[in-house]
């Protein structure tokens, strides 16, 4: 019988009953926790697959390879090719459907080993056109199998001494700061990561911190406990940031809203 009350023990016979996979690792608690469940479990044949984009903040990739080079896991990075593919520049409301399928094309060519990836029980309930491209790629989803949510991961990250990866704050791709209809290009991008990478300076890492590029201008969401005075704390530093960057856009400072760039257009 399964110990429902051992998420790792969980995780780990979902992982040994697919054989051989392919971890897609972002950089983020998620998949970066299940890629080392997955190098302790079955070693060898687990290997990590990481996405090296524009869109990836370079500190993402930094960390998967710490991880990497210090647990001795077998890491493969690649150009999943989505700063190619038009239909993913043009940020369309399911921008991150053609997102996955470039990555999961791209590490189907690498390997015949099951894609696995960091979905966990709490991403089912958004609006994730990622998912879809992941069923149409078979790839399977241990933390779901197992029924482990975001607490639990963190949990798990925890019982596993990766204390960096346990209290990491949420960080989805840069793409995701660009409001939906606005095309994602590398400047965009880049000015995305500066001027938060800037904030994170100021502020520290433990804060959510999101630069968003909308038609209006450029917001800053910050944590509530943040904002009373960032506008006249962080306004100037952050304005003359996007002036060495060639921007000059409005900038206004707000709470932080999740998935708040996402424009999605419900029908009536």
């Amino acid at each position: 019988m399964t110990d429902t009350s051992d998420p790792i023990r969980q995780v780990a016979d979902a992982l040994t009953s697919l054989g051989s996979v392919a971890v897609a690792v972002s950089g983020g608690v998620d998949s970066m926790t299940l890629a080392h469940v997955a190098h302790r479990t079955i070693g060898h044949h687990a290997v990590m697959y990481h996405a090296v984009s524009a869109a990836v903040p370079g500190e993402a990739t930094l960390r998967v390879r710490r991880h990497a080079e210090h647990a001795g896991w077998n890491l493969e990075e690649l150009d999943a090719g989505e700063m190619r593919d038009e239909r993913y520049l043009a940020n369309p409301v399911d921008r991150c459907f053609w997102c996955k399928t470039d990555l999961y094309d791209r590490i189907a060519r690498a390997t015949d080993a099951v894609i696995v990836s960091g979905t966990n029980i709490d991403d089912l309930g958004d609006y994730r056109p990622g998912l879809r491209a992941a069923d149409d790629h078979k790839v399977r989803h241990p933390y779901v199998d197992a029924g482990v949510d975001k607490s639990g991961v963190r949990a798990i990250a925890r019982e596993l001494g990766l204390d960096d990866l346990s209290e990491l704050p949420a960080a989805p791709c840069l793409s995701s700061r660009i409001e939906t209809g606005i095309r994602v290009t590398p400047h965009r991008l880049s000015t995305v990561e500066r001027v938060e990478q800037l904030l994170h300076d100021r502020v520290g890492d433990r804060y959510d911190v999101r630069c968003r590029i909308r038609a209006s201008g450029v917001v800053i969401e910050l944590d509530r406990a943040l904002v009373a005075d960032a506008a006249t704390r962080h306004g100037p530093a952050v304005r003359a940031l996007l002036a060495e960057l060639d921007r000059h856009d409005e900038v206004s400072f707000e709470p932080y809203r999740k998935g708040s760039a996402f424009l999605r257009v419900v029908e009536t």
